[in-house]
């Protein structure tokens, strides 16, 4: 009796492993993605103030990239 309740918890154990395992893993892999492409954002210069600013949050604007709406002005 005790062993078939065992066995019972093992197989249902198993299943979860099988199903939810793959969904965990693609999560890691996703934020790993995503750390990844925060890390290789490209840099760019103010031609107004000379800071840097990414390229994903500047302001493009003539083909040139702005950090502000004031720098762009």
């Amino acid at each position: 009796m005790v062993f078939k309740g065992l066995a019972i918890i093992a197989v249902l154990f198993f299943i979860y492993l099988i199903f939810f395992k793959k969904s965990r893993e693609s999560e890691v892999s996703h934020k790993k993605a995503k750390k990844e492409e925060k890390i290789s954002d490209i840099m760019e210069e103010c031609p107004t103030c000379k800071t840097y600013i990414s390229k994903n949050e500047a302001i493009l604007s003539n083909g040139k990239y702005f950090c502000s709406k004031e720098c762009l002005k």
